[in-house]
């Protein structure tokens, strides 16, 4: 901005709203949350809570010292929080109108988050239809009228992809190779200035001093940054990964959805924790009525066919959202609201897994002698349960968190293949599968956007699960015994 940002009206609805001073080209400033975004960012500061409160606990800072000097670890985490990043930047929106004379905000309103900001070039450069990865040409030909009257049949140009190439059959492996050992170029600059300053902050004389956990993580993020590179070099020149029916970006579309997995598998993960921790160690512990009951609540939620039970919650969900649109003020809300109630319904469904482990593992820690011992000295039920029933079933509860985000991540792209998942203006990898099931039909193929979805989905996948598979076998009791 030409002026300094000084803040106006707090708050103002559903965010804040800022201005930047000066007579004319005004610009209002909003940040706006939905409620998945609040979500997640409560989510967020509740584990960086729990994180410092585990570091400050000798039992809790073992295992995980374990975890990070697995080599298996440190790279599925890297991966993960890059993810994360990735999900948290799309996350922060910010809405910005064109302000009057008198400061009063005029109506055409632009919300953008702060990916699609980082992603501009490649965000703004929509092309007429689909485009093969690094393509100078449209995928289908069209006639064209010369300038002498007759018609040709041929593959047009791109608006965007190669056209700063004046013979693209000719340069085009030139300038992408250039291109790309640039990026790779910034990417190495980059990495070895956080190199440096990972030495100076932990004081060591060499690298070789440095922990096998943090070399880990320094290599994959130069992998990390390596692509992030080649996107940003190549991006604002070519498709990277094509483009679909509409000239849209198949590379922006794959990284938007990553917020859309994040937000299934996490808050989904959160609404199905405490149901099954709690019913999980009461079943287990009073036994009795209580635990028949919760067997028999478990036992006939399980019998019911899990797509069956939630196409029918979604569909109820979308009967009431369509009969009540007085309750949404932009299409973006309701898209919101649709996949809240999707990660909600999804973790009243998922919790009977965990609770049926929990209650049998339960059933084994309560006639421990440790557990005998504690309610002989006369120490409570609920005490017992805190003290030595939850921290001794927590690495169950760990690996079946992660494997079970894992699993909602999948179940997303299931569920929006048979049209009742997220809205279909959320982007989402189920949504692009699902659009992929008749490109695919196509002749020729088009490929590449199912390809791009698969990818990126088996990466974030294949991280969690590998990363389980650490933590489990560093928390596991009997595996340090």
């Amino acid at each position: 901005f030409p002026r300094l940002i000084s803040l106006h009206n707090w708050p103002v609805a559903d965010g804040y709203f800022i201005h930047a001073g000066g007579s004319a080209g005004q610009v209002g400033l909003m940040l706006t949350l939905l409620w998945t975004d609040s979500l997640i960012f409560a989510l967020v500061l509740g584990v960086v809570i729990i994180i410092w409160r585990a570091s400050k606990k000798e039992h809790l800072r073992r295992p995980w010292s374990r975890v990070f000097d697995s080599k298996a670890g440190v790279i599925s985490l890297t991966v993960l929080l890059s993810f994360i990043l990735l999900g948290l930047l799309d996350s922060t929106r910010v809405q910005y109108h064109d302000l009057a004379a008198n400061g009063e905000r005029r109506s055409n309103a632009v919300t953008l988050s702060v990916l699609d900001i980082l992603l501009t070039p490649i965000r703004t450069q929509v092309e007429k239809t689909y485009s093969e990865p690094f393509a100078h040409a449209a995928y289908a030909k069209e006639i064209k009228v010369a300038e002498s009257g007759d018609t040709q049949w041929l593959y047009p140009r791109l608006l965007y992809g190669g056209a700063h190439l004046s013979n693209p059959e000719s340069d085009k492996v030139k300038d992408v190779a250039l291109k790309a050992l640039k990026g790779l170029g910034y990417a190495l600059i980059s990495w070895l200035v956080l190199g440096f300053c990972v030495l100076f902050m932990t004081r060591n004389d060499s690298f070789l001093k440095i922990s096998k956990g943090l070399k880990n993580g320094l290599f994959t993020l130069l992998g990390v940054f390596s692509l992030a590179g080649l996107m940003a070099t190549l991006g604002p020149y070519y498709h990277i990964l094509g483009t679909d029916k509409v000239g849209e970006d198949v590379l922006y579309q794959a990284i938007k959805s990553i917020r859309t997995g994040l937000v299934i598998g996490s808050l989904t993960t959160m609404v199905m924790l405490p149901i099954a921790i709690i019913l999980g160690l009461m079943a287990g512990f009073f036994r009795g009525w209580v635990d028949d009951l919760i067997q028999y609540l478990y036992t006939t939620l399980s019998s019911i066919p899990s797509v069956l039970l939630i196409a029918a919650a979604i569909l109820m969900a979308q009967v009431t959202m369509a009969n009540n649109p007085e309750l949404f003020t932009t299409i973006e809300d309701r898209a919101d609201m649709r996949l809240l109630l999707l990660c909600a319904i999804l973790g009243l469904t998922s919790w009977t897994g965990l609770c049926r482990l929990l209650r049998a593992e339960t059933l084994k820690i309560r006639e421990m002698d440790y557990v005998l011992a504690a309610r002989a000295l006369g120490v409570g039920r609920l005490q017992i349960l805190k003290r030595h029933v939850l921290p001794n079933v927590m690495h169950l509860v760990m690996i079946t968190v992660v494997l079970d985000f894992s699993g909602l991540v999948l179940a997303e792209a299931v569920l929006s293949y048979i049209n009742i998942g997220v809205d279909p203006s959320t982007y989402s990898w189920g949504n692009m599968i699902n659009t992929s099931r008749l490109e695919m039909a196509r002749e020729p193929i088009v490929w590449w956007s199912l390809t791009a979805a698969f990818i990126f989905m088996f990466s974030l996948v294949l991280a969690a699960n590998l990363f389980a598979d650490v933590v489990r076998d560093a928390f596991d009791p009997r595996a340090n015994n």
